[in-house]
């Protein structure tokens, strides 16, 4: 296999402006591939569709999620997750030719999926011809629903093994494991107390970050209530860009509590933190997972944030509370020193000794070599 450091020529890499977890993990692989050598650029696939389509698009989803989130749970289970669901939507074929525009554009070596509509752009083009370079998809999600999935992208990278084996198994193409990609600084957060201090809070505070995204959404106010009357724990919501939700939780808790709004600072404030709670399985958790912050997940938002979080605890690195009682108790057994918070700290730890993905994006990947690693099992 190439080695990384070797690395030269193009790389598209395709994102979506659906809240901030897709752009964060392709500006992150753009620095990786950049230090190696490699010049990286990323689109967003939104921008490429027709007559400001794009626009609406995200315009519809983030209005279904903060207000009709009943909407999208139906949505995704029609034409995410259904066997019946037709194959190719016309978005695809829209979005398809816009990224082969950029293709034209740009002139990569490899293009780079990390959302599923380019996913699905992407291997349209290349089961049909019209994509001349290898398609490596990164999964950024452990609950891999349909549209994700085409059998004309060559590669996927995925975070575990049973993923990667569902991949193989739906598309017949090579699915390997590959490292979350975060930001290096989560591994080596600075001072807690820096953070606290930046919050207003104290060294003796047993803060429990609350995941909202970027977008604010999902019920994180009774989240939030329920451990601010727990007695236990500060609950630090994380309100993203929802400046509404924001002031509302600020009137809700008090003093019992803090709501932030968007934060360039979460290394710190997860290396301050007694545990995450997160609604949606997204970056947010793979980054506590690096920081050594335990993970777990309550009132999951609709769709593939109730999929990614069922996913996860069955892949043993976060814990799901699925009632108001199991979250005290699941934080509550997490305690410093007891052997349940080591030990799921360690299995989310061990995610990251697998390849990292920029080791598996080769240019020339296509046929596999025999030394390199098979489907399924983690490089060396």
């Amino acid at each position: 296999m190439r080695d990384v450091a070797s690395m030269s020529g193009r790389a598209l890499i395709v994102s979506a402006s659906m809240g901030a977890g897709h752009d964060a993990v392709a500006a992150e692989l753009a620095r990786r591939l950049a230090a190696a050598g490699m010049h990286a650029e990323v689109v967003d696939v939104l921008a490429l569709l027709p007559l400001r389509l794009g626009a609406l698009l995200r315009w519809w989803y983030r209005a279904v999620m903060l207000r009709s989130p009943w909407l999208y749970a139906l949505v995704y289970r029609v034409f995410f997750v259904s066997r019946r669901a037709p194959s190719t939507s016309p978005l695809t074929i829209v979005a398809a030719a816009g990224l082969a525009r950029a293709v034209r554009r740009v002139r990569p070596s490899l293009v780079v999926p990390v959302f599923h509509v380019a996913a699905q752009a992407a291997g349209h083009l290349r089961e049909r011809g019209r994509l001349a370079v290898p398609s490596v998809v990164v999964l950024t999600d452990f609950a891999v629903h349909r549209l994700w999935l085409h059998p004309g992208n060559d590669r996927y990278l995925c975070p575990d093994t049973s993923t990667a084996l569902a991949v193989t198994a739906a598309v017949g193409r090579p699915a390997f494991r590959c490292a979350p990609i975060v930001r290096p600084e989560f591994a080596c957060a600075g001072a807690p107390a820096d953070a606290r201090a930046r919050i207003g809070l104290r060294d003796g505070d047993r803060i429990v970050l609350v995941c909202a995204g970027s977008w604010g959404v999902g019920r994180v106010a009774a989240t939030a209530r329920l451990l601010a009357r727990s007695g236990r724990y500060i609950p630090v919501v994380l309100c993203g860009r929802n400046e509404r939700l924001r002031r509302r939780l600020d009137r809700l808790l008090g003093r019992a509590g803090i709501a932030l709004g968007w934060r360039d600072d979460l290394a710190g404030l997860l290396a301050s933190a007694y545990a995450l709670v997160d609604n949606a399985g997204g970056l947010t958790c793979r980054e506590a997972f690096a920081a050594g912050v335990p993970v777990v997940t309550h009132r999951p938002i609709a769709g593939h944030g109730r999929d990614g979080v069922l996913a996860m605890a069955r892949a043993g690195v976060s814990v799901h509370a699925r009632r108001r009682a199991d979250l005290l108790r699941a934080l509550d057994r997490l305690e410093p020193g007891l052997p349940g918070r080591a030990a799921l700290i360690a299995r989310a730890a061990a995610l990251f000794t697998t390849a990292p993905a920029e080791s598996l994006l080769l240019p020339d990947l296509l046929p596999l070599r025999d030394d390199e690693p098979r489907p399924c099992e983690p490089a060396p």
